[in-house]
């Protein structure tokens, strides 16, 4: 089982390698981003340990031009809860898994294990509901083929959304799925957010598929 570990930390990656080494993994360890993506470009692994705080390029950078590449090798990022991005941030961009640091080794063993045993097959990267269409890997936004332009936030929104097509979801599934677990602000941000999206998928297009269940939560319909 081949790890590649993109981790600029040398005393952290040597722990991991150890640890990992003893478990039966066989792992090659790299310090900056951009060494990671030409090692995950040029060798193929089981799996990959991202940090997203690295010299050279950003973790979050390294696996979107890597699922930009099709490389599909199952990413596990290591993310910090301080950090400009979160764990949405990480699915949106296609990784498999993700850990906060601190974190326990155990644990990483047993995620790392069970995206091995899920392996790589390819997989289409672009959500379509009706006539919309969003590309997480290029973080890119279509209605009928023209182009909306979307917040971070917003895009995260959208693209919860859109993966559940047709469900009422509620104001506090969102809330948990879409904002960073520490945020402190109360559920109205959501019913915000419902609105920007609304002037910007809908309304331009006489649309309404944007809609609010009353006292229940909000579902996005296709056209």
């Amino acid at each position: 089982m081949r790890v590649l570990l993109v981790e600029d930390e040398s005393l952290q990656a040597e722990t991991i390698r150890r640890g990992l080494a003893a478990e039966g993994f066989v792992v090659e360890v790299v310090g900056d981003g951009i060494s990671g993506l030409w090692a995950a470009t040029e060798h193929e692994y089981d799996v990959v340990v991202l940090d997203v705080m690295l010299p050279g390029m950003h973790g979050y950078a390294v696996l979107q031009q890597m699922r930009e590449r099709q490389i599909w090798t199952p990413v596990l990022m290591l993310t910090a809860k301080d950090g400009d991005y979160d764990q949405t941030d990480a699915f949106d961009l296609g990784a498999d898994d993700y850990l906060s640091k601190p974190f326990s080794f155990p644990v990483l063993v047993a995620r790392l294990r069970s995206l091995i045993r899920r392996g790589a097959p390819p997989r289409p990267v672009a959500i379509t509901v009706g006539s919309l269409r969003l590309d997480p890997v290029r973080h890119q936004v279509t209605r009928d083929g023209r182009a909306i332009s979307l917040s971070p936030r917003e895009f995260a929104l959208l693209t919860f959304l859109m993966r559940r097509p047709g469900e009422v979801l509620s104001k506090a599934e969102i809330l948990d799925n879409v904002w960073d677990p520490v945020f402190n602000g109360g559920h109205n941000v959501v019913e915000v957010y419902i609105g920007y999206l609304r002037r910007k998928i809908d309304v331009p297009f006489g649309l309404s598929t944007v809609r609010t269940v009353r006292g229940t939560g909000y579902v996005l319909d296709a056209d």
